[in-house]
């Protein structure tokens, strides 16, 4: 059976895994070694973001040095927290992973498109199973990370698909600016910030809220 969708691509934090309460975890220490408290107004600034930009963000927030060396020491800490969390628990979405290999079984590529370093992405697919994506593009593969489209433009080209025959799963809105800029269709299930509707863009609430044959038949995709 055909479909007009031809490749459905996932974000992966806040997506596929509920990561935000291990982020927190991490972000406090940072904070406190910054000598500050973390709160939703920093979190908010930074979601959906490369962690470059986020820890350059984080650092100005705190009045911090933000010397390549202080930028460096302060990534270094969280991805090595970030990747002990990650192999301690593994949090998933709820209906994250059925929804993956419901596409899978319709016969329609998938792609995992994330802001984390590669050490995170391949922290969660030892934990989700490699198999499950055709693709998997990591926030220090691009030059430019999201809101850019090239994440999306990339993995587009490396599955062999045009943006326009795509249907990208997004939870923040840096992520859906990302995949709309790329051309691809979007729906978007807000976890942190809200987003609203728009044109070729579906919010939803819960991935359970979709299933295969909605989503690779979503209008206009």
């Amino acid at each position: 059976m055909s479909h007009p969708v031809k490749a459905v691509l996932f974000d992966m934090d806040g997506l596929l895994v509920d990561s935000e309460p291990l982020w927190t975890i991490g972000e406090i220490e940072l904070a406190e070694r910054l000598g500050g408290s973390w709160s939703d107004e920093i979190k908010t600034a930074i979601i959906g973001t490369r962690l470059d930009t986020a820890i350059r963000t984080v650092l100005e927030w705190y009045g911090a040095p933000q010397s390549p060396a202080d930028v460096e020491a302060a990534m270094d800490f969280l991805l090595n927290r970030m990747v002990a969390l990650y192999h301690d628990q593994l949090p998933l979405m709820p209906g994250a992973l059925e929804l993956v290999d419901a596409v899978r079984a319709a016969g329609v590529a998938t792609a995992l498109v994330s802001s984390s370093y590669r050490v995170l992405v391949d922290a969660v697919l030892d934990g989700v199973g490699r198999d499950r994506f055709d693709v998997t593009l990591a926030g220090d593969e691009v030059t430019h990370g999201k809101p850019d489209p090239e994440p999306y433009l990339v993995a587009c080209e490396r599955l062999g698909v045009l943006p326009a025959e795509t249907v990208v799963l997004e939870d923040a809105m840096s992520g859906v600016t990302s995949a709309e800029a790329a051309g691809c269709k979007v729906i978007a299930v807000p976890w942190i910030a809200p987003i609203a509707p728009a044109p070729g863009r579906l919010v939803v609430t819960s991935l359970r809220e979709l299933d295969a044959s909605s989503l690779l038949t979503l209008p206009g995709a």
